[in-house]
């Protein structure tokens, strides 16, 4: 199965990068650099060729082109290149009146084929960050429902889509969804046993086809952007 390397240089080497055309989602609390995980994913699938779309559905481009030129990153110019396209599910929300925004609200709630309806038909990859802000009153069945045929159909297009579950919701939908994705990250901050610093690591949950770590992956977050700083082994399938 061809893969598609997420920019990530030590992700790359344990996994081989993301399966093409399948799905992978990230978990992890607050400060743990999910969106910068997206970020830095949807910039290398440009850099491969891969016409991408980043689906924000809480923060607005411009918060997302600052937190990118924190790490050097020009994400300008792959958007005037056409080959990276943001959509702002936030600022839609936004700009309706309260008694609108009650009524889009509904209507938004489980709505996944809105996610959808706003991918180009000759997009390649996708980021979803996140999708959390479309599962409230969801019942654990209306949302696998839902998430398996967002899933289904981003199979269908070949879209390789990287879907991000805010901390809140993986708690309540989290088991539900690993079974619809392919693969599946989880990012941490801890306090080390060993030298009672904190740090941040990574459990690659699962990734099919494809050996994993059973141990935990420390990593940083540098001017560069997130950097595996352990040695490990892939030894599991």
């Amino acid at each position: 199965m061809k893969r598609i390397e997420t920019g990530i240089d030590g992700v790359d080497k344990i996994t081989g990068g993301f399966p093409e055309g399948r799905s992978v989602l990230i978990t992890g609390n607050a400060g743990s650099g999910k969106t910068i995980f997206g970020l830095q994913f949807a910039k290398k699938s440009c850099e491969q060729g891969f016409k991408t779309v980043y689906i924000t559905t809480e923060e607005d481009s411009t918060d997302l082109y600052t937190q990118a030129e924190a790490f050097g990153w020009d994400l300008h110019k792959l958007n005037e290149e056409g080959i990276l396209n943001f959509v702002e599910l936030a600022s839609i929300r936004a700009r309706v009146t309260e008694a609108e925004m009650s009524i889009d609200i509904e209507a938004m709630k489980g709505n996944f084929s809105k996610f959808l309806n706003d991918i180009p038909e000759d997009t390649e990859t996708v980021v979803i960050d996140n999708i959390g802000s479309y599962t409230a009153k969801l019942t654990p069945y209306e949302f696998r429902d839902r998430f398996d045929l967002l899933i289904y159909e981003l199979k269908q297009r070949n879209i390789t889509t990287l879907v991000i579950l805010d901390s809140a919701t993986s708690k309540e939908f989290n088991e539900i969804a690993l079974f619809s994705v392919y693969g599946a990250f989880k990012l941490m901050k801890r306090e080390n046993p060993y030298t009672g610093r904190r740090e941040r690591v990574m459990d690659i949950v699962k990734m099919r086809s494809t050996k994993t770590p059973t141990q935990f992956i420390t990593y940083e977050i540098d001017s560069n952007g997130i950097k595996i700083v352990s040695s490990v082994d892939s030894d599991e399938e």
